[in-house]
């Protein structure tokens, strides 16, 4: 396993131009010509078909999980520099459960299966899992991705340690992906508070 911090010095790794992969290359739910949404939305069992099938055909698999309540830049340009890495990005996707125990209650603002929608709309995503676990162990354990990608606001001493333990046992690589400065659900949601509050009319 090796760690690669991100979160100094320039705003992201250089990016290599994407290369369109030949259909004969893609998995069977992606080889009969335009993907639909509905198509990149998976269950886990299947997902873990579908990475078999890749890692036959010598592919490296990149996986990384949110809770991407009201999808922002930031989200997009994280899943753009993971695909990055692989030539296959799976997204986990926090459910409606999870989120809320994660944040707290009034979230997620958009519901599950719409997030999981429009992750999977995103040119740079090939596969979405909704999870109901708090942490995403079970789903490592099972998909077992040659990449785990984080974000930097995360270190290796702070990350989860029993996600950490479960990508070091098989050898897995733990990538840390610099943050895009204010970006966040949170301020987002601030933001749309603050801009639909009625005006304070109190002169006295």
């Amino acid at each position: 396993m090796s760690l690669k911090p991100k979160g100094d010095g320039p705003p992201g790794p250089q990016l290599s131009q994407r290369k369109p992969t030949a259909k004969s290359e893609l998995p069977g739910h992606m080889s009969s010509g335009r993907v639909r949404l509905t198509d990149k939305i998976q269950t886990r069992k299947r997902a873990a078909e579908i990475i078999a099938d890749l890692r036959r055909r010598g592919r490296r698999v990149v996986f990384t999980n949110g809770c991407f309540d009201l999808l922002h830049g930031g989200h997009a340009l994280h899943l753009e520099q993971a695909r990055e890495l692989g030539d296959y990005l799976i997204v986990g996707v926090n459910s409606d459960q999870s989120v809320r125990a994660l944040k707290g209650e009034g979230r997620p603002i958009v519901p599950e299966g719409e997030r999981a929608q429009l992750i999977a709309a995103l040119a740079s995503v090939d596969l979405v899992i909704v999870f109901g676990e708090l942490r995403v162990t079970p789903l490592l354990e099972l998909l077992r991705p040659d990449v785990f990608v984080k974000g930097a606001d995360y270190a290796l001493e702070t990350l989860d340690q029993g996600e950490r333990r479960c990508v070091e046992s098989y050898g897995g690589e733990i990538v840390l992906l610099p943050l895009v400065p204010s970006t966040s659900t949170t301020a987002m949601i601030k933001h749309i508070v603050a801009c639909c509050a009625p005006p304070n009319t109190d002169h006295g």
